[in-house]
């Protein structure tokens, strides 16, 4: 897939198609405001020499420097979004900003890297799921990520960013991730949704660790999708893909989704007790269990995970006792 052209979206809004190398996804769409003390940017996109240079050339197709960037907002704090944002800073002095629960994240994340603790926690994790001994050891040799820049700012739902002249307000959606935000841009009937609602696909909604209590990742989403669904905007602004109209019609359409995955995780669900791996292995992926590497099968248990939690809400399915591996009955 090539990457598409940096575009004058009118309204003193631009769009910077920045790549991910290696990604299927191909880019992230950065967006860059207008603004009284030089443009800011939503999201950044990953850290890589070929996006910092897609990232910068674009800007200049419009006549702006990223030296003179004054802000980055980021809907959250995954790395195509996040990456850049502390190199932004240092070539410009701008602020960065994102919800206080992806800021928290980022503490927690810095402190594991600095603890050397990061593997071990995931290897850990992935044991009590159900992963096999080969799987684990496949774990440990993988690319290490390092987490993104801290936050000069902390936003919280209803917000405005600083952006004097126009009212850019935060709308807190949980799900993707705890502190996700979309930004309504109330005086331009437009708003940039981040990956909380994309055009044709749907965002990984994962519960970690996988029997983390008291959260409800993919209820927060559904939860946060019927938020969105009830905002009026001429024009939605996602972070991949491509913009699109019909912002209710799309949040309804991945609420149906989800209640199918549902009902697809109950179904595999019986009397006999299943490990987390067991189930995710049984449900239906865009690729196969079976040519899926660790990380992939990580993020799949995630998403099991995530399912299951509602269900257990719902009644429907119910933990196994409290020993490991984790494990799941029909309630």
């Amino acid at each position: 897939m090539g990457l598409p052209k940096a575009e004058d979206l009118g309204g003193g809004i631009w769009s910077v198609p920045v790549p991910i190398p290696g990604n299927p996804l191909a880019y992230t769409l950065v967006y860059a405001l207008e603004g009284p003390r030089g443009p800011v940017l939503v999201d950044a996109g990953w850290e890589h020499e070929d996006a910092w240079a897609a990232l910068r050339d674009g800007l200049a197709t419009f006549g702006m420097n990223v030296a003179d960037v004054a802000g980055v907002v980021v809907t959250h704090y995954h790395p195509d979004h996040a990456g850049l944002a502390g190199r932004v800073r240092e070539a410009s002095g701008a602020w960065i900003a994102m919800h206080q629960a992806d800021a928290e994240v980022i503490r927690l994340f810095r402190g594991m890297v600095e603890q050397d603790a990061e593997r071990t926690w995931v290897r850990g994790t992935l044991a009590r799921a159900g992963a096999e001994e080969d799987e684990l050891a496949s774990h440990s040799a993988r690319e290490h990520i390092d987490p993104p820049a801290q936050p000069d700012r902390e936003l919280a739902d209803g917000e405005l960013v600083d952006l004097p002249g126009r009212r850019l307000r935060v709308v807190w959606t949980p799900g993707h991730s705890p502190g996700h935000i979309c930004l309504h841009l109330e005086d331009g009937d437009r708003i940039f949704t981040g990956d909380h609602v994309l055009p044709r696909i749907t965002p990984h909604i994962g519960l970690y660790p996988y029997d983390l209590p008291d959260v409800d990742p993919l209820g927060d989403f559904l939860g946060s999708l019927g938020r969105v669904a009830g905002l009026t905007a001429s024009e939605v602004l996602p972070a991949h893909q491509h913009r699109f109209n019909g912002l209710a019609e799309r949040a309804h359409a991945i609420i149906g989704h989800h209640e199918d995955r549902l009902t697809e995780v109950a179904e595999l669900l019986s009397r006999e007790p299943a490990t987390l791996w067991q189930l995710a292995a049984g449900m239906h992926w865009r690729h196969g269990w079976d040519t899926m590497n660790i990380t992939a099968r990580q993020m799949a248990a995630g998403e099991a995970a995530a399912h299951l939690r509602v269900l257990e809400r719902r009644g429907v399915a119910r933990r196994d006792g409290a020993g490991d591996p984790i494990r799941f009955v029909l309630g």
